[in-house]
């Protein structure tokens, strides 16, 4: 046994192949020689990965990312990241390398990646794969926010009701968003700044997720939270630091006492749900938060 594991780890650091492990955080816990050669990671480095991109986008190296806007692409990046437990892709780094990359998720939120060098195939076949990928995402991306858009959504949601087990209790729960007041937003200040409280909402909530749980934009003012496998006690806990967040932003520089709020309503999954029904009652707790005075959470309970 103890030979099978010193062969195991001196492949792991000799091959060409890259291994790259990540936690339910998205911090870096393994990686091979290969793969930190690639990406320029020291031994010592355990980077969170938006910290490794952005590092690596200013210094020109690793990656390409090919975008004016750093912190939407990573947005953007992270509604997909780690959302399904395998996905398989291309992606080319600086130097005109190529890989096929696979990302492999368990039910805890940890990542294995592994990367294989494409460099070789024809660069017409790959343009062409390129633009499949950009098509497919481009189909599941709300255009202003970069986060997951109403389709990609309703599929996760579907999903998360379609995982129920015929046995075992139902578990996970979504909540409904909606900014506040969001109308007098539009009239007193404009469409434009709408649009930039709308950017501001996102990216303000998109870090507080979790790996495994799902946010994205369902129409107008409107967002969606779905967590998998989570009670209602551990989803309101993280709707909770979302109103927290957002009631603090300040996002207009030229007006400096501006702020909004949002409300929220969360509905858990129930035996025999559908994702109508579900979707129901989480906007029937949203009405019900809107008429309590806003800026709260109210619960469906049967």
């Amino acid at each position: 046994m103890d030979d099978i594991a010193a062969n195991l780890a001196s492949l792991r650091d000799d091959t060409d192949v890259l291994i790259a492990l990540y936690d339910h955080d998205d911090r870096l816990r393994y990686a091979n020689r290969a793969f930190r050669s690639t990406f320029h990671i020291e031994d010592d480095e355990t980077p969170l990965w938006p910290d490794l991109m952005r590092r690596n986008h200013t210094l020109g190296r690793g990656t390409v990312i090919s975008v004016r806007d750093f912190d939407a692409w990573v947005v953007s990046a992270q509604s997909r990241r780690g959302k399904i437990p395998f996905r398989a892709f291309e992606t080319d780094v600086v130097g005109g390398r190529w890989l096929w990359m696979t990302e492999t998720v368990d039910r805890n939120g940890w990542m294995l990646c592994i990367a294989s060098d494409i460099t070789h195939l024809r660069p017409d076949e790959r343009s062409l794969r390129q633009d499949r990928d950009f098509a497919l995402k481009a189909s599941q991306t709300d255009e202003l926010t970069g986060v997951s858009n109403r389709r990609y959504m309703m599929s996760k949601l579907a999903e998360l009701v379609g995982n129920q087990t015929v046995s075992g209790p139902a578990s996970g729960c979504i909540c409904i968003l909606d900014i506040d007041f969001f109308k007098g937003i539009n009239d007193r200040y404009g469409h434009q700044t709408g649009d930039d409280i709308l950017l501001d909402f996102a990216r303000r909530v998109h870090p507080l997720v979790r790996r495994r749980d799902c946010f994205g934009r369902i129409g107008g003012e409107e967002f969606m939270l779905i967590f998998p496998e989570t009670t209602l006690p551990e989803g309101r806990k993280i709707v909770d630091r979302v109103l927290d967040n957002i009631r603090t932003a300040r996002p207009l520089a030229a007006v400096p006492q501006f702020f909004y709020t949002c409300s929220a309503g969360i509905a858990v999954l129930e035996r025999g749900d559908t994702a109508r029904s579900i979707y129901s009652r989480a906007d029937t707790a949203l009405y019900e938060a809107k008429h309590s005075g806003r800026d709260r959470i109210a619960a469906s309970l049967r």
